[in-house]
């Protein structure tokens, strides 16, 4: 049977169908799709950890314990579990285990372009690069047995184009896999110095064992076409290339792209008066290939920069220019990115611009708090960065910028990553003021259950964890819990806790208004009371617009929330049911 997939899902089918026992992650696009697939195959234990490292963690743990496991994650969710992932590859596994990693070229929903490549070559795993759907559900499977004939963890990398987008692909049926036995191993499994240096021969004899099989694995395949131009080329790079260059050129397929070939692309490549490498993001191949001594063209004529496009590479290969693109005279619409009506965090922004403080930011919904009009995060770094990063700031400009400084962090980034830097504060004496935005989920991933919500990802209740508790036991003796959309008192919290001689956590406590569980009702309307000041202008609410210098509010995008209310000093705006 034959079914139309993302590649996501390919990834998951093939977990399925290769005997997984157990899958932990954490949600970062593009990956977030893969484990959410995962949940509807009963027979695999699956959750969403707290942060990727717990979700590695558990991965390895369910490995040793003889069970097939994977943990999938974007590529700075890498950046969080190197930890363990640079040690496992020392350890090795017992059950399967494989690592799926979604790069994201373009940036599409990522604060940075990284190659996830260059981690396979510094923890010495080896990695595989899938360019559709099949490939994405065959690799997973292959994986899984490479893994194990090894003994190695496995990297599967994507790119947000193959995880997003669909082929088809083949089902097959699920491997029903025995848990292998447990044994008692402290020299593979206790990565103490004495065994670890023992541990890292055997790394480097596997590595050897892999360039090997490197050579001869079908995962690496050529396609001659009797063309005078070779191409090296990996994953969607491959597919564009394909599309581009067709049979005018010849190509060296890399299924398998650390460790790589070096016969097999020497051959390759001495067939050819031009051999091109094509590959998106950092000259990864084409540095191997360099080594080797071999001539290849590769980023001199193509850009480190983004995503390619078949077109793209016609013209950088074959000189031939791409087909105009159909054009309209009128001016298209602007769209950026902007917060949803009723979204919760608009009025802690509102509140926070108009008291003009230093906003240290983190990666959420709630990063588009720096756009305009409400413009306030001044920093953005990684998950967490906003609560010690704020530390940072107050440590080197002293007390009065201080009262001026606050960090803003979600309930699952808090969760992730903010914790840590929260004790941090207490433990050396800082006076910060952190904003938890509780809106009752992970928002930016797409609504995944998080420690503070109360539900697994299979949607069964569970403990939940109070963050009023949560801060007072780090030390946090101040804290408040305030709706955002009641501005006014918001606003004299906000005040007094940055005035405070001591940290100080707000909760600014209201659900994401697209949760089925918020009911809103109605619309809000102008009455003739408006003066034009254009207060409620300054929300960034997509349902505000201006149209013949006079407000309006449209009611098909306007939810009902009633922020807009609260905010218009002359009581200009009311709600219709």
């Amino acid at each position: 049977m034959k079914k139309l997939l993302l590649g996501n899902a390919a990834v998951a089918r093939g977990a399925y169908e290769a005997g997984v026992g157990v899958v932990a992650s954490y949600p970062g696009t593009p990956s977030t799709e893969i484990t959410e697939e995962i949940v509807k195959f009963e027979e695999i234990y699956a959750e969403w950890s707290p942060n990727e490292k717990v979700a590695a963690e558990v991965a390895i743990g369910a490995s040793i314990g003889g069970a097939r496991s994977m943990s999938c994650m974007k590529h700075v969710g890498l950046n969080v579990m190197a930890d363990p992932v640079f040690t496992v590859s020392y350890t090795g596994v017992n059950g399967g285990l494989v690592f799926c990693v979604a790069d994201d070229p373009g940036m599409h929903s990522s604060q940075n372009e990284q190659d996830s490549r260059h981690y396979a070559k510094a923890s010495k795993i080896m990695m595989l690069e899938p360019a559709d759907s099949s490939e994405c559900k065959e690799f997973t499977r292959t994986a899984f047995d490479l893994s194990e004939e090894f003994d190695t963890p496995v990297f599967i990398r994507l790119s947000t184009r193959v995880s997003h987008s669909q082929s088809l692909v083949e089902l097959g049926e699920r491997e029903n896999k025995e848990l292998k036995p447990y044994e008692k191993n402290i020299g593979k499994y206790v990565m103490m110095p004495a065994n670890a240096v023992k541990r890292h021969v055997v790394v480097e004899d596997r590595i050897a064992a892999l360039k090997e099989f490197a050579e001869q694995t079908p995962l690496n395949s050529i396609e001659e076409n009797g063309a005078n131009i070779g191409v090296i080329t990996a994953g969607i790079a491959y597919m564009y290339a394909k599309e581009a260059l067709g049979d005018k050129a010849d190509f060296l397929k890399l299924g398998m792209v650390y460790p790589l070939p070096e016969k097999k692309i020497k051959d390759f490549a001495a067939k050819y008066d031009k051999v091109y490498v094509i590959e998106e993001l950092d000259p990864v191949i084409e540095d191997y290939c360099k080594s080797l001594g071999i001539e290849v063209i590769g980023k001199e004529i193509f850009t480190l920069l983004g995503e390619y496009t078949p077109n793209m590479i016609k013209s950088a290969v074959l000189g031939e220019s791409a087909p105009q693109k159909a054009t309209i005279d009128e001016a298209i619409p602007v769209r950026p990115p902007v917060m949803c009506a009723g979204c919760p965090h608009r009025g802690v922004f509102y509140v926070l611009k108009k008291l003009g403080l230093v906003v240290s930011g983190d990666i959420g919904c709630y990063t588009l708090g720096a756009v305009a009009p409400l413009q306030s995060v001044d920093t953005t770094i990684c998950m967490g960065a906003s609560v010690s990063a704020a530390l940072g700031m107050a440590k080197a400009r002293g007390a009065e910028f201080n009262k001026k400084l606050v960090s803003v962090i979600g309930d699952s980034t808090f969760m992730h990553s903010g914790i840590t830097g929260l004790v941090d504060i207490v433990y050396n004496k800082g006076n910060n003021t952190v904003i938890i935005l509780d809106n009752s989920i992970t928002g930016m991933t797409g609504h995944q259950d998080n420690p503070t919500t109360g539900y697994t990802i299979r949607g069964e209740e569970t403990k939940q964890v109070n963050l009023v508790a949560l801060c007072k036991a780090v030390g946090i003796e101040h804290i408040a819990v305030c709706d955002p959309f009641d501005v006014k008192a918001f606003e004299e919290v906000v005040k007094t806790e940055i005035n405070r001689e001591a940290p100080s956590v707000i909760i600014a406590q209201r659900p994401c208004a697209l949760l089925k569980k918020v009911k809103y009702t109605g619309h809000c309307k102008i009455t003739d009371k408006c003066k034009n000041c254009n207060m409620c202008m300054k929300l960034g609410c997509p349902a505000i617009t201006l149209k013949d210098g006079k407000v309006i509010i449209d009611a098909t995008q306007c939810n009902g929330c009633g922020l807009c209310v609260n905010v218009c000093p002359f009581e200009a705006i009311e709600k219709e049911e």
